[in-house]
């Protein structure tokens, strides 16, 4: 078997809560790479090394390490499941291989179990599923099967069942197998197999029935066999199951306690029979730079070096990039080239890391998630090559920022300190942005929720010693627009050396809510029309949409150019952009601007006798109910509401229900506030 079989490139990815950090706690001591286990409730947990991590016991950064099981190397990424730090999600899935998604066994599918889900699909990552807390009052690995299957459209193939349930769960029993195994609960002491429980054997017989009827309606090769009475082999019913996980038609799930020590080692079995090696994947497809062909590469070192930078941290002021290498290898001292900058870098280090530990690397390979030093050019998302061999992956998609937050040193003379050290958080987090307010003067700092600027606050405080004043977060707008209007701008400035003229008609229209802004070229003009001056109208036009009438960027809008002309002189570029710019501003006057707020799809799961307290609340903050239903012996209510009435939510529900309610707020679209009219409104 090849080296690069042996690798597992895995995500551990759920919602808030679900005990992802904890999980990958035990992975690293059963494997031996940490030898005693941090509690993340302790603020010990390897993987959340950073002060806000450990002081609010949740994950903020993925983190990523390197660990072996059964002759193979497993690079693994510990994701967050706050929602504000979202696009760590979603940039580790992009150059993973494959997932473990974790659920709660009381808690089931929540609502950042279905984002991450969602994401996971987008990316096509196979993955296994892990129900843990089976241990937790309320546990029903069941129920939460079904949910998998009912809410998230997924094909869940149970291959464990559980040996009792919350205060009694002590194992599971391996269908494939039939055989059980215990665990004490003790960490040091290893799992115990025993004979399946006498009350067990017929719904275990049962389940491994239903997980073979499953298979066989996949897999041929296990219907023949199954249909002609044949007996089925372990190593039969392994290999449906990672043909299946691999072709996305199915999701194996297993199920344990991970704070109890039961159900990992099962796990870390699972993560190398159905996830998959580099090698079991297509190989990666990415363009020329310069000629826009489609060009690939397989995962192999013997290929021209292919790599993608997918994460930037900083290490005391210098730019660590994290890299995963899809194809060739890559040096210490090795010069690298950025097709999307045109510049080059040469590695000063090549590390692997553990959290925020690392070890020296001479050398990396395809299939690798190392890190490296010196690649000062790099950002998230650029693509890793050599300048002989120049291929450009498709960039990471990041999040656009709902909230605001004034900003400010608590003296003048820190004022570069603090200009300095926002830049370097930038360079980190794509979802996060920094701009200067033209009318006032104040530095506004943007962000994907209260949580994530206070985190970003905080680390201005800690790692930059900078004592900073912020002001209330505030809501980010945006606005469209109403109906069509059309507009014409003549452009025309006499110079001593030239006359510039250009006259631009556009027209502006409303496209569906979320379908972002189009520009367009319609007018019917010469073939010898100049391509630049086409290219500075449409250049214009998208500069007009990032300030509309009301003040704020323009969304959701076509804007068409429908006639230019360059009088009797000749096309400039310059005039073109001028006109163009000012005729979609006045069609964008003429056609209704209207307001567009951020409206987040909450979630509230509370007792059946406090329902009617929680939705009149929900009411009173302009929220719109959209479903009521029973989860896990309580009741869940969506809603959509305005994010600008959801600050201070949390402290309110919690005095509102004594603390027996919960919620999960994710952002939903910019949408038009109810009962708003053309006028800043805010």
């Amino acid at each position: 078997m090849a080296k690069i079989d042996r690798i597992r490139n895995i995500g551990i990815v759920a919602h808030i809560d679900a005990g992802k950090t904890t999980v990958t706690e035990r992975c690293l001591f059963y494997t031996g790479r940490i030898h005693r286990i941090g509690e993340v409730h302790d603020g010990e947990a390897q993987m959340d090394w950073m002060v806000q991590e450990q002081e609010r016991g949740i994950t903020i950064t993925a983190a990523a390490t390197t660990f072996a099981w059964a002759k193979h190397d497993v690079h693994l990424i510990d994701t967050p499941g706050h929602v504000d730090f979202t696009i760590e999600v979603e940039r580790s899935l992009r150059v993973l291989d494959g997932a473990v998604v974790v659920f709660c066994g009381r808690g089931g599918v929540e609502p950042q179990s279905e984002t991450v889900w969602n994401q996971a699909d987008k990316f096509r990552v196979p993955r296994i599923a892990f129900v843990n807390k089976m241990d937790r009052v309320g546990a029903d690995f069941g129920r939460v099967v079904g949910e998998i299957r009912e809410l998230l459209g997924a094909n869940p193939i149970p291959i464990q069942i559980p040996i009792g349930a919350e205060d009694h769960f002590e194992g599971v029993v391996d269908l494939l197998t039939m055989e059980a195994y215990t665990w004490t609960g003790n960490d040091e002491d290893p799992p115990e197999k025993i004979d399946i429980p006498a009350d067990l054997m017929e719904p275990a017989e049962q389940a491994r029935e239903a997980m073979i009827e499953a298979l066989a309606d996949l897999d041929d090769a296990i219907a023949v066999k199954y249909l002609e009475g044949e007996d089925l082999t372990v190593a039969d019913l392994k290999a449906a199951l990672r043909k299946v996980t691999l072709s996305y038609t199915a999701v194996p799930v297993l199920c344990g306690s991970a704070l109890k020590n039961k159900g990992i080692q099962p796990l870390l079995n699972a993560v190398i029979d159905y996830l998959p090696a580099p090698s079991d994947l297509p190989p990666i497809h990415g363009y020329d730079p310069a000629t826009n062909e489609t060009i690939t590469r397989k995962p192999q070192d013997s290929d021209p070096l292919c790599a993608m930078v997918f994460k930037i941290a900083m290490d005391k002021g210098r730019k660590m990039a994290y890299l995963r290498i899809y194809s060739g290898k890559v040096t210490e001292g090795m010069e690298v080239y950025n097709p999307r900058t045109g510049h080059k870098n040469r590695f000063s280090r090549l590390l692997k890391m553990h959290a925020n530990r690392r070890e020296k690397l001479k050398q990396a390979g395809s299939g690798d998630i190392v890190a490296g030093m010196g690649l000062k050019d790099f950002a998230t998302g650029d693509t890793l090559c050599e300048a002989v061999a120049p291929i450009l992956l498709e960039r990471i998609d990041s999040y656009e920022p709902v909230i605001s937050q004034a900003i400010e040193p608590r003296t003048l003379s820190e004022k570069e300190k603090l200009d300095f050290a926002l830049a370097k958080l930038v360079e980190e987090d794509p979802t996060f942005q920094v701009r200067e307010d033209k009318e006032t003067g104040q530095t506004i700092i943007r962000g994907m929720g209260e949580l994530h600027l206070d985190i970003i606050v905080d680390r201005l405080r800690k790692e930059h010693s900078l004592e900073v004043r912020v002001g209330k977060p505030q809501v980010v707008y945006r606005e469209t627009i109403s109906g069509r209007a059309d507009a014409e701008h003549v452009f025309h400035r006499k110079t001593d050396e030239e006359e510039l003229y250009a006259k631009v008609r556009v027209a502006a229209s409303p496209v569906g809510r979320g379908e972002d802004n189009r520009v367009e070229l319609t007018a019917e003009l010469p073939d010898n029309f100049p391509q630049a001056c086409t290219d500075a109208a449409t250049e214009g036009a998208t500069t007009a949409l990032n300030g509309g009438p009301l003040g704020f960027a323009v969304r959701d809008v076509q804007i068409d150019i429908t006639d230019m002309d360059p009088g009797e002189g000749t096309c400039h570029e310059g005039a073109f952009h001028a006109a163009c710019s000012q005729a979609v501003r006045h069609a964008l006057e003429q056609a209704g601007p209207l307001l567009l707020e951020p409206i987040m799809d909450v979630e509230v799961v509370t007792p059946e006798e406090l329902v009617g307290e929680v939705m009149g609340d929900l009411n009173q903050r302009r929220g719109r109910i959209e479903a009521s239903e029973f989860r896990g012996g309580k009741r869940m209510i969506r809603a959509k509401v305005p994010l600008k009435r959801m600050f201070g939510y949390s402290t309110e529900l919690r005095s509102l229900t004594k603390g027996r309610a919960n919620f999960t707020m994710t952002f939903w679209q910019f949408d038009t506030p109810e009962g708003s009219s053309s006028q800043r409104d805010i």
